[in-house]
């Protein structure tokens, strides 16, 4: 999990940011505005300042913010001049926008504020629908307007080409003014609330912000067109209100609720994605007729808010929306509130807040000092020396000696005796929740007990864990949050903390501090805002906690400890416990070890896809046998128990041999396979199933794999071999393919949807959900037990990936589009493919190791595009979908997904905070001289940048920072070879070359556009040391022709193969694929992994396929392969291994 930030404002006015990863409050880096309320997002924080005008801060990132500027050309031809600039009357304008219907000269486009740069000129764009034009960018048409070609023919009349220019946004890490429409310096009404949401609402444009704002006139404004490449949005827009509007909260959904000056609530409905702004209001009564609402704070279909009488309420939207607990872009399912006490002033965390308990257990106060505090830092006489715990004293460069940071106390709620918080409550699940303080601040702290009060903040909404029937806005159920508690028992523990009365008598502060907070003061707090921090319950951030030993008044003093006392201390501590190890076990050496020698045997009825043929499943009887013999050494062996010609035969797998379980999807089989090394040469795993998942999982968790001696042995130097993983597995796992002998493959924990690696051991993997993880040297993880593992270096690890269905209609002459098909149609709710039948309810997870964390939404980026509602048209099923309804359109149907998420382990590291969808690293050749330059990484983000990691090392494998290079259009896949030639392909299939790439100059510095095959759109691209391969869309391999060190564009491009899903190219410029219908292999199974024979200088392209594992592999890596093998010796290491095919891959 990344690092997250909670943003804070103190009653002067100042900023401050508190990091999950830190112990101290920051203050903001532009400290020069006073603000009165902020709103946060994990990217940006809007806010409001003293002079009540509106401020944005926008995060600083290696990837810049940069908008497209387009502009057109336009020309027709004249019999006497040619093309020229002179238009008929009826004609677009000479220069305009894309419809032609406004005129835009190139010196009339402006930056929209003093927050933009232009980052270069107008230049001609000589891309078209991913195909270079000729020189001059320009395209032909008969007439304006019409189908545009690259090429002129003979009746082409009218001509157009267009212009670009990037603009970037440059305000970064500072508070930039919203400037007004109509007046740049002022805006349309001077704001007091302000509330930033909606990032997700149901399949928004990813990037997408919902800005509300009140005036002090009781209005509300919506600011439009606020997104991530647009952070300041455009203009606001006045929303009517049925009443003077006091505060505001919008949630991360479709959630909206503002409060009334007579205290009643308004609820914003009909917010969607076609509609941010809503259409209408309900009002919503308050919880008493004499306590109106003060504050609300809204999460995904929870409400929290603050009455007048001080009290905390909560109320449930109960089936009136349809949301997911996904925060901070799918990150975690967290349920966050948080508030500020009226009387302490201090931010306090809801903890215990769950789907069924939504109101949480207890207030934990947060009491991290600022970072300005550091400085007045000092040591203590009355500390406890580290050494003094071993009855010694540690010996140093100085007499002050470290404070063990992990033996610490928790600050719970306050006692009745102490203020509750009663301020601002932040909901998580609604990031954007803001709070502040209300008007009961002075109160005394009996009063706020006897009430109950945190008074103002924002609340985490989760799902309704009982739907039922969806009650009106004014019918909200509300729930007092009762904030008294028992009486805690005074403790009398080391720390020696005195009972005391209020929060602040803790001196939460630093002596030293100055003015305007005294000594034992902690900061006094008026807003706060967590919709851009993530607070997990398993890995709870250090704020909540405060030294043990210290006297009241130095309790977060951070001591200043020099290395070298630090290295005493850590040096004395070992030696004393290795003594007292020596010392305790003295006595007990003579006693001879005892060993348990047992049998554990498990039975049951599998299927198993038998060897001989014909090749199908048949009934068997399986047993797993797990002993212990005399050394204490355990061990197990499968038996599989079948007949052949009525004659029973038994087949046995030890398990100590097996270095791959992989659980494999089946439309009608619970099934997983077992790899061994002997299994693995010969192309057959073990493929067995169960009847239910929940017998598969039993038998899978059972399996024990102990190959720890050769993994140990293989650690974390480098990545030899191969890396795959599994398409059609519930849990996919990542394999590694060891190069002893004709190598085999070994399991690697963890969950990843690519993977890359070069030979000095620096691996990278992509999970589902775009994230970067880098790996750690360690293996094993995973979900099931029993495969060895590392001690160390072994981290938990999560990915989201969505789950669809398709919902099918027919046109009926009567009643339109209905769910009654023909009898020949496929199911109305089903897959891709339309045969297997696929309901809402009947969909489950794609194993037990995964959850739902989403409700069914509509899926409008699927492929050929939607039309509102997300429903694509064709003639009939099936065809080729579009978006747009014609008459010749009598089928239709829309996808719905699902998220769902796993939480595993393995050795990978996040690599925050950019998501990525491809990856490449230098592949090196054993013939490179290692020049101690970094190794090159290139890397495609979610968002189509093209990004180059700096600083990646084989010690550094992470990196640590990225560089942006500039393109004209998103990418979609990327690959450097081992000369540093990178290629990529652009999401609209072309094909391009970064020049002059080196160790020294690592960005290069220009594309040159490569044609694609014709009429193919090119989807993926990898590079070896001399060759290029190319994938399209139609599962065809194609290889570069040309290409030579003065011209490594290369000439053309030549077909080598089809039904090819995945290729890579390795330093020696080996050939590996991921392929469907296989010739030869033992099952005509989609995902085979085959490698191309016959590669030599000579002959680059190979003559022949020779296949390998089968059955579902969705991507391999061989970069890391730099060894090589001799010819004869893997002829005789593979006697048995089957002829190669000229044409292995079918058509």
């Amino acid at each position: 999990m990344p690092n997250s930030v909670l943003w804070a404002v103190d009653l002067f006015g100042r900023v401050y940011t508190l990091s999950t990863a830190g112990q101290y409050w920051e203050l903001c880096k532009d400290s020069q505005l006073e603000f009165k309320r902020v709103s946060a997002t994990t990217q940006c924080c809007w806010g409001i300042a003293c002079d009540n005008q509106v401020y944005v801060y926008v995060c600083a990132s290696d990837v810049p913010i940069r908008r497209r500027e387009e502009a057109y050309e336009n020309q027709r031809w004249n019999p006497v001049g040619g093309f020229c600039e002179k238009l008929l009357l009826s004609d677009r304008w000479a220069w305009s926008d894309v419809s032609g219907l406004q005129h835009r000269p190139l010196d009339g486009v402006a930056l929209p504020s003093p927050h933009w740069e232009w980052e270069s000129d107008w230049y001609v764009d000589e891309n078209f629908g991913g195909e270079p034009t000729e020189k001059g960018g320009w395209t032909y048409a008969i007439d304006f307007p019409a189908t545009y070609t690259r090429d002129k023919k003979w009746n082409s009349c009218v001509r157009r080409r267009k212009w670009i220019r990037y603009r970037r946004y440059k305000s970064r890490d500072i508070w930039a003014k919203i400037p007004s429409k109509d007046d740049p310096k002022e805006l349309p009404d001077p704001f007091n609330d302000l509330s930033v949401g909606g990032w997700e609402i149901t399949e928004e444009p990813v990037g997408r912000l919902s800005v509300w704002a009140v005036s002090l006139q009781g209005k509300v404004w919506y600011r439009e067109d606020v997104s991530h490449s647009n952070p300041e949005g455009s203009s606001w827009s006045l929303l009517d209100t049925p009443g003077e509007v006091v505060q505001i909260s919008c949630g991360p959904h479709d959630l909206l609720w503002a409060t009334l000056w007579e205290g009643q609530a308004l609820v914003r409905e009909g917010i969607n994605r076609s509609n941010p702004k809503g259409s209408s209001w309900s009002v919503v009564e308050p919880p008493g007729s004499e306590n109106g609402v003060m504050h609300v704070s809204v999460g995904v279909n929870v409400v929290w808010a603050v009455t007048k009488d001080q009290k905390v309420r909560r109320g449930c939207c109960t089936g009136s929306l349809e949301g997911c607990f996904l925060l901070l872009q799918n990150r975690a399912s967290l349920f966050q509130v948080w508030g500020i006490g009226c009387e302490d002033r201090a931010v306090y965390f809801r903890q215990g807040v769950t789907p069924s308990e939504l109101s949480g257990k207890t207030w934990k106060a947060i009491v991290a000092a600022r970072e300005c505090d550091r400085s007045h830092s000092g040591s203590s006489s009355s500390l406890l020396s580290a050494g003094c715990f071993f009855g010694d004293e540690v010996r140093g460069s100085g007499e002050s000696a470290p404070s063990d940071t992990d033996a610490s106390s928790e600050v719970e709620r306050p006692g009745p005796g102490q203020p509750l918080p009663a301020e601002p409550l932040d909901d998580s699940k609604n990031p954007t929740g803001s709070s502040a303080s209300g008007p009961g601040a002075g109160r005394t702290a009996e009063d706020t007990t006897e009430d109950g009060c945190p008074a103002e903040g924002s609340g985490a909404a989760g799902p309704d864990t009982h739907p039922g029937p969806a009650p009106t806005p004014a019918e909200l159920p509300w729930t007092n949050i009762d904030l008294k508690e028992p009486k805690k028992v005074p403790s009398h523990s080391a720390a020696g903390f005195p009972e005391t009365t209020s929060l602040s008598s803790l001196g939460l502060l630093p002596l030293g501090l100055e003015e305007p907070y005294g000594v034992d003061d902690h900061p006094l707090w008026a807003w706060v805002s967590g919709g851009g921090c993530v607070v997990e319950a398993c890995a709870m951030p250090r704020w909540f906690t405060v030294q043990a030993g210290l006297s009241p008044s130095v309790q977060t003093l951070s001591l200043s400890i020099t290395p070298a006392q630090t290295a005493a201390w850590r040096k004395q501590i070992f030696q004393q416990l290795t003594e007292r190890t020596k010392r305790e076990l003295e006595n007990f050496r003579h006693y001879e070890q005892a060993v348990e020698q047992s049998v554990w045997v498990k039975t049951g009825a599998l299927q198993w896809w038998c060897d001989w043929k014909p090749h199908k499943w048949v009934d068997v009887r399986v047993a797993l046998e797990q002993f212990t013999g005399h050394d204490g050494a355990r061990d197990s062996i499968l038996f599989i128990y079948y007949v052949v010609h009525e004659e029973k035969k038994y087949a046995h797998i030890f398990l100590n041999e097996v270095v791959a379980l992989v659980p494999v999807l089946n439309e009608t089989k619970h099934s997983f396979a077992l790899y061994t090394p002997e299994r693995t040469r010969q192309r057959w795993p073990v493929r067995l199933a169960a009847a239910t998942e929940q017998d598969m999982n039993d038998w899978v968790s059972g399996r024990r794999s102990p190959r720890a001696g050769e993994r140990d042995s293989h650690g974390g130097a480098t990545w030899p071999g191969l890396l795959g993983s599994d398409q059609r597995c519930a849990t996919p796992p990542v394999l590694l393919r060891e190069p002893k002998g004709a190598g085999f493959w070994r399991q690697m924990g963890g969950h990843l949807r690519m993977v890359e690696a070069n030979s000095q051991g620096v691996v990278w993997g992509i999970g589902y959900d775009h994230t970067a993880w880098v790996y750690t040297g360690g293996y094993g993880g995973g979900c099931f037990q029993g495969l060895a593992s590392s001690t160390s270096n072994i981290y938990t690890q999560s990915d989201v990936k969505c789950v669809h269905i398709y919902e099918n209609q027919r046109w009926n002459p009567v009643t339109g589009y209905t769910s009654r098909g023909l009898p020949t149609d496929r199911y109305m709710w089903s897959d891709a493919s339309g045969l297997q039948e696929c309901t809402k309810a009947g969909t489950k997870p794609p194993s037990l190791q995964w959850a739902w964390v989403s409700d069914w939404f509509v899926d409008f980026s699927v492929p050929g595009g939607t039309d509102q509602e997300g429903w694509q048209y064709a003639s009939d099923f099936p065809a080729s979908y579009h978006g747009s309804k014609t008459m010749k359109d009598f089928v239709r149907r829309r996808c719905w997904a699902r998220k769902c998420k796993l939480v595993t382990s393995g050795p990978w590291l996040e690599v925050p905070p950019i998501a990525l969808r491809d990856v490449s690293i230098i592949p090196e050749s054993p013939d490179a001289e290692r020049s101690g330059h970094s190794i090159a990484l290139w890397a495609i983000s979610d968002k189509g940048d093209v990004l180059c990691r700096l600083g990646v090392s084989a010690l550094n494998p992470a990196g640590s920072s990225w560089l942006h290079v500039g393109t004209d259009q998103p990418f979609a896949s990327i690959s450097i070879g081992a000369c540093y030639q990178v290629w990529a392909v652009a999401r609209d299939g072309s094909a391009f070359y970064r020049g002059s790439v080196y160790p020294s100059q690592p960005a290069g510095d220009c594309w040159y556009h490569i044609p694609s095959p014709p009429r193919q759109r090119l989807k993926q691209v990898s590079v070896g040391q001399t060759s290029v391969y190319a994938l399209d869309e139609n599962g065809n391999l194609w290889y570069r022709q040309g290409i030579t060190p003065s011209y490594p564009q290369g000439s053309s491009w030549e077909h080598v193969s089809n039904n090819v899903c995945r290729v890579s190219v390795g330093p020696l410029d080996q050939v590996w694929v991921i392929a469907n219908k296989v010739q030869g292999s033992h099952s005509l199974s989609r995902g085979t992994v085959c490698h191309r024979t016959g590669v030599q200088p000579h002959e680059p392209k190979g003559h022949g396929w020779d296949y390998g594992i089968g059955g579902g592999w969705d991507h391999i890596s061989v970069r890391a392969n730099a060894t090589r093998a001799p010819r004869s010796s893997f002829q005789e290491q593979e006697p048995s291994a089957p002829p190669e095919t000229h044409g292995p891959v079918c058509c």
